[in-house]
């Protein structure tokens, strides 16, 4: 069976900040491992970005408020793929965001930022959603970092536009992983009907 793409369309939509939500669920189990313990009880008041579940064990992950906002319920949920699932329920403040100063990775140790990828609660973002700080913690040498830019589903473009919005936030994100790793060689992997981004990239690249 050969399905059609249907990305022509979205190749070409810029993207747009998401609506500011009044209410938040956030689920305790969005990663691959064991869910998220609560560190905050109901009727706290948090900030964004701040820590509300901390990870349980090895592959696990920590979980921060997206928004500001009071804590009003700790409970089970219907979730889409769990059917149900224990989440943190939020209703938001709507605060101006503060802007916060850009840290400099580069004499950070691998152990450094392993703890900074770890505490930010970082994980993949394709199904399984596993852990960032456990795939960049091999217990083997790694010869080569492929850099996936393919998208295989119909409709899907978000990776495309990434590449072009953000180049230099992917190629920053690319040396911090370096670091960690030490790669031989590195490969950045884009199907031939993303024609905008190879060229954004092979220009990035060549203009290094």
């Amino acid at each position: 069976m050969i399905i059609k793409e249907y990305k022509a369309p979205q190749h070409k939509l810029v993207s747009q900040k998401f609506f500011s939500p009044k209410r938040l669920y956030l689920f305790l189990s969005q990663h691959t491992g064991r869910p998220s313990i609560p560190v905050v009880e109901i009727g706290k008041t948090v900030k964004e970005k701040e820590l509300i579940a901390k990870e349980d064990g090895f592959i696990s992950a920590r979980l921060h408020s997206p928004k500001s906002g009071k804590i009003i319920e700790i409970k089970y949920h219907k979730h889409p793929i769990l059917k149900i699932s224990k989440c943190i329920v939020i209703d938001c403040i709507e605060e101006k965001e503060e802007v916060k100063e850009k840290i400099d990775y580069k004499n950070f140790s691998k152990e450094k930022l392993l703890e900074i990828i770890k505490d930010a609660g970082v994980v993949g973002m394709g199904g399984a959603a596993f852990p960032t700080h456990v795939k960049l913690s091999p217990k083997v040498n790694i010869d080569t970092l492929i850099i996936n830019g393919c998208e295989c589903e119909p409709y899907l473009a978000s990776d495309n536009r990434l590449m072009i919005e953000n180049t230099k936030g992917i190629f920053e994100g690319i040396k911090i992983i370096s670091k960690i790793i030490e790669p031989k060689d590195i490969i950045f992997a884009i199907e031939d009907n993303k024609e905008e981004a190879v060229k954004i990239v092979e220009d990035f690249i060549n203009s290094k």
